[in-house]
């Protein structure tokens, strides 16, 4: 029997409360909402980092940044010292006969697709050039906050990434051999510049206000704050911002159509019923959030939390997944445990979810630990763990952070320093401990006692403990 193929669609800086079947703000998703009915939505996923390329080499490596050495964003300040070391997955794939290729963002330093085991890579160059043999220059205006897109719709990167998607479809398809096929779209990643009919599809008057907008920072780190300020963002209130996220709400559903256009060929090749399809994103994205832009020194839900649908028809049960997933790092060894490919036991940080997606059961994981590096504008670890209800983040050499996502989802409040919450922190400081412990985080070396002995000064200067 032939094994199945995979369609990945990777979509950069996505918010999981973004897509439709999320059911949490009014963007207009109907493709993806659709392949998250017939498939599995995972309804806590989370990225092991909030960073574009450290996400990516995450994914290929199959294990945490601070192991493999992907740290960062290799164009912005700091080299990435990317590693493909050991065990691949997609070479593994390649070695059970399947045929790859990927189209789009690449970003992990000087180490190249194929070093990963891609035999075919559309660059996002490439498809930059298409676009501008057909639009020329544009001169834009707005920097990050975005704007409209003069380009008509077809020669907007998004769409000259799923044609040229297609037309790999096709060619993977007329093989005979299984195939897997990576559509990595730098989409929705800011600035946001939708084109016709995207481009105004949502009035910014009617955008309901994030969740987490009414940000005063008191009793958090200092670098919060100080981000409005390196952004040049202290003045900026919600009827600017609305007009930004309504171009971001247009270019997630631009995103989707042009989803909707790659799957309609897969429909049509009659490949579907044999396709393994996933749908998730690097992280999210602040948009203003938080008074925030773009992603960085934080651990909010807005950029740690993101979609993630696995669909297999006849063989996943369309459902929502309970449970934690770490999208990044756990889609590896799903896929090949999907796929029958086997693998060493040692060879992920992540876990093999295809038991729980073919016998229709929560995942079985019980945290979800996020983790930073810093970044532009200098070096600011932070470690995150979640169980759903709180969220600690340690926040190495400043006041740590407590929020009851219970009574607080949008985390304003940072309950550190509340005594009601001593035991449970304890025990979130312990189980983060013992996942950095396994993923041979070197952070622990010389701070580790901060969360083993609760030696971590609070803001009043003493210990939490």
């Amino acid at each position: 029997m032939k094994k199945p193929n995979i369609l990945f669609f990777l979509y950069d800086q996505q918010r999981y409360d973004c897509i439709g079947a999320a059911g949490m703000y009014p963007v207009r998703t109907p493709n993806i909402d659709a392949l998250a009915e017939r498939g599995a939505w995972f309804e806590r996923a989370y990225t092991p980092i909030p960073v574009c390329a450290p996400a990516r080499q995450a994914l290929f490596t199959g294990r945490r940044p601070e192991e493999s050495g992907g740290l960062w964003n290799p164009h912005i300040v700091f080299p990435l010292n990317s590693q493909p070391s050991g065990f691949g997955w997609v070479n593994a794939l390649v070695d059970a006969g399947y045929e790859t290729s990927l189209v789009g963002l690449w970003e992990l330093g000087s180490r190249t697709p194929a070093d990963y085991g891609f035999k075919q890579h559309i660059s996002r160059a490439e498809l930059a050039k298409e676009r501008e043999r057909h639009v020329g220059q544009v001169n834009f205006k707005n920097g990050f906050f975005g704007e409209s897109d003069p380009a008509p719709l077809e020669y907007n990167n998004t769409h000259i990434t799923a044609r040229r998607a297609i037309e790999e479809l096709r060619r993977l398809s007329e093989t005979g051999r299984p195939w897997y096929l990576h559509i990595d779209c730098p989409e929705p990643h800011l600035p946001c510049r939708p084109s016709v009919p995207f481009d105004t599809m949502y009035d910014p008057v009617e955008v309901p206000v994030w969740k987490g907008f009414d940000e005063d920072f008191e009793g958090k780190p200092y670098i919060r704050r100080q981000q409005l300020y390196n952004w040049g963002l202290e003045d900026r209130g919600w009827d600017e911002w609305s007009e930004t996220v309504a171009l971001y709400y247009g270019m997630v559903s631009q995103c989707d159509d042009a989803i909707g256009r790659v799957l309609a060929e897969l429909d049509r090749l009659g490949e579907r019923e044999n396709t393994i399809i996933v749908y998730t994103s690097d992280h999210g994205d602040m948009c203003g959030s938080h008074r925030l832009i773009d992603k960085h020194y934080n651990m909010y839900d807005d950029i740690c939390r993101v979609p993630m649908i696995v669909s297999w028809e006849g063989h996943v049960v369309p459902r929502r997944v309970g449970g934690f997933s770490h999208a990044c790092l756990d889609l590896g060894p799903t896929l090949l445990g999907l796929a029958g490919i086997e693998y060493p036991d040692d060879a992920f940080h992540g876990a093999d979810l295809s038991g729980a997606l073919l016998e229709s059961r929560d995942t079985g994981i019980k945290y979800a630990v996020s983790t930073y590096n810093g970044q532009q504008f200098g070096l600011f670890c932070e470690r995150m763990i979640t169980d759903g209800k709180l969220k600690y983040v340690w926040n190495l050499t400043d006041i740590d952070e407590l929020y009851d996502l219970e009574l607080d989802p949008g985390e304003l409040v940072n309950r550190i320093n509340d005594d009601a919450y001593t035991d449970r922190l304890s025990e979130l400081r312990r189980a983060l401990f013992e996942e950095l412990k396994r993923c041979s985080d070197p952070i622990i070396r010389w701070t580790g006692r901060q969360l083993t002995e609760g030696r971590k000064l609070r803001g009043r200067g003493i210990y939490t403990m």
